[in-house]
């Protein structure tokens, strides 16, 4: 097992470049299943989620072609649906969460699919019934095998079809436009997620040919097209780093510089961080963070303690919790901090406590810190990574910490984030990887 070794304590300083958007990656390869054509796609991060299912497509039959560092084509003029019953395709697509989004695709051009129940962070239920209860709508039949975890789906043609989804489910809503870009007849997803990730694969996908009304909102109106073309395209920044790194410089009581950030892109996420007493500057298309002394956490305006919760798009995205929370500990004043969406997401506070921070878990979803204003430094530890964002909030607390902490697991955090080791030493992180 991999492990971080940080001495903490050190002043970033420098700038650091975000990597292309993970949760778009993982849509938009997926999306090329959908052409017969030249599909691509650069910014692609070089993360073992990626990675994995680039190599799922190409054991499909995918021809994949590194034109760059970050630079893919992929065309799928042929694949061999055959694969999909292997005992490799089994264990790769089990192992990867972002593997259920090639069932869209899949069924769209095809009629037909099959997935092993997906993996990903152990942070709680994460169930599949928004995706199928989609794909039923646009007339797809599914079995689940129960002894092989296995759902195979099969529809000789989609259907368009009007759905107001359970959730605003990100993966879910991807999944559905894939599907339904390419079924017969209008398709109408009310309560869509509007992330802009979603918005980012709807503009790749008109790029393609496909008909879609409503992009950036939760409203959108899809007219089935019979087929669709190549196209470039380029990912965001990944959000999620962006406020990784916000979070980090405050921490560290650094000043960093992110580069070409779309500010616009980012939501509520430096309105959150704000709200902890963090300065968000924008310089053209770069954010920069000042240094933080000390940094005091906002109250509501009757004077009662501030809640961190998440919530769908433009609110606060639950993978940025975990970041909020670490932050929170070195803060001035209390903070609640309310995650909805998963059970176990919060249960990784039992390191940052042993740690020296002042954290009462209330129950799954919330957690109280008391924050220490910088009075009382973190102290490192040896610890493990439980899921990657997890792993990154404790990777900060460690930047941020007396003395040296061992974070075991990492491979949890290279999941996610692009030589995170070699880009902090770069800013003057003391991090070895061992």
């Amino acid at each position: 097992m991999k492990a971080f070794e940080i001495r903490g304590g050190n002043k970033l300083d420098g700038e650091i470049r975000p990597q292309g958007a993970k949760n778009e990656a993982l849509q938009v390869i997926c999306a090329t299943l959908l052409t017969e054509e030249k599909v691509t796609i650069s910014k692609i991060p070089d993360i073992h989620d990626v990675n994995v299912l680039i190599d799922i497509l190409g054991d499909m039959g995918v021809t994949i072609e590194k034109q760059g560092p970050e630079t893919y084509t992929f065309q799928a003029h042929n694949p061999d649906m055959n694969y999909l019953f292997t005992d490799d395709f089994l264990k790769k697509g089990s192992k990867l969460r972002g593997s259920v989004m090639i069932l869209g695709p899949l069924l769209a051009r095809f009629g037909v699919a099959y997935l092993p129940k997906p993996g990903g962070d152990k942070i709680g239920r994460r169930r599949m019934d928004t995706h199928l209860i989609g794909f039923q709508k646009l007339g797809a039949t599914i079995d689940f095998l129960q002894e092989e975890q296995v759902y195979k789906l099969h529809a000789s043609q989609l259907k368009g079809s009007y759905m107001l989804l359970d959730e605003a489910s990100v993966t879910g809503t991807a999944n559905i436009i894939m599907a339904a870009v390419m079924a017969r007849g209008q398709t109408t997803i009310f309560n869509a997620a509007c992330e802009p990730y979603i918005t980012q694969l709807c503009h790749m996908l008109v790029s393609m040919g496909a008909n879609i009304k409503g992009i950036g909102s939760n409203l959108l109106y899809i007219e089935g097209v019979t087929s669709l073309k190549g196209t470039s395209h380029k990912l965001l920044p990944d959000i999620i780093e962006v406020g990784s790194f916000m979070g980090m410089a405050a921490m560290t009581q650094s000043s960093l510089t992110l580069k070409n950030v779309n500010l616009f892109q980012l939501g509520n996420i430096p309105k959150t961080f704000k709200r902890l007493g963090i300065t968000v500057e924008q310089k053209g298309e770069d954010l920069f963070i000042p240094k933080h002394v000390n940094y005091e956490v906002e109250s509501f305006f009757d004077g009662s303690i501030m809640t961190i919760s998440d919530a769908p798009w433009p609110g606060f995205t639950p993978d940025l919790i975990s970041i909020a929370l670490v932050v929170a500990t070195q803060a001035k004043g209390a903070v609640l901090i309310h995650q909805k969406m998963f059970e176990s997401r919060l249960f990784f506070v039992d390191k940052l406590i042993d740690m020296g921070a002042q954290i009462i878990l209330c129950d799954p979803h919330r957690a109280t810190v008391i924050g220490q204003g910088n009075q009382n430094r973190l102290r490192g530890i040896e610890m493990t990574s439980p899921d990657i964002r997890a792993g990154v909030a404790l990777l900060i607390a460690a930047l941020s910490a007396k003395g040296k902490s061992i974070i075991r697991n990492i491979e949890q955090i290279d999941r996610g984030y692009q030589y995170i080791d070699q880009r902090l030493k770069a800013i003057g992180a003391d991090i070895t990887r061992i």
